[in-house]
């Protein structure tokens, strides 16, 4: 039976539950094969090195990215210890808990921060196949 609603057809929700299947596959496979050249590179190169290897037309690269951060509590620390309190931002935030507390308690009228809330909506896509009922 081919139900129609709006431009969806049982065709089109098929064919998504089957692409989904792939990708899946597709990115189980892909991510087995990334772990397999990057222990190769380790093995030939060294770890954490960049490199390529040429396997007929196809070369084989790895690259290294790097990123640093500072590791918040430990670095608020020791700039502190250092008397650089010029270094450090301090930022107020909401507490989530202790609002919620108080919104409970009845500290906070119910309704008086509804205009604080900042609400995310995503859209989500999900096919599952189900027996066909006769």
């Amino acid at each position: 039976m081919d139900i129609k609603v709006g431009q969806v057809t049982e065709e089109m929700v098929s064919r998504f539950h089957e692409l989904n299947q792939l990708s899946k596959a597709i990115d189980a496979e892909l991510s087995e094969l990334k772990t397999k050249f990057n222990t190769h590179f380790d093995s030939v190169l060294g770890q954490s090195e960049k490199g390529e290897i040429r396997y007929g037309n196809y070369k084989l690269q790895r690259q290294i990215r790097k990123s640093e951060s500072f590791h918040n509590e430990k670095t608020v620390q020791k700039l502190e210890e250092l008397n650089l309190q010029d270094c450090i931002v301090t930022t107020k935030q909401p507490d989530k808990q202790k609002i919620e507390a108080a919104l409970t308690l009845g500290l906070i009228p119910y309704g008086e921060l509804d205009e604080c809330v900042q609400r995310k909506i995503t859209p989500v896509i999900v096919v599952k196949e189900t027996p066909i009922v006769k």
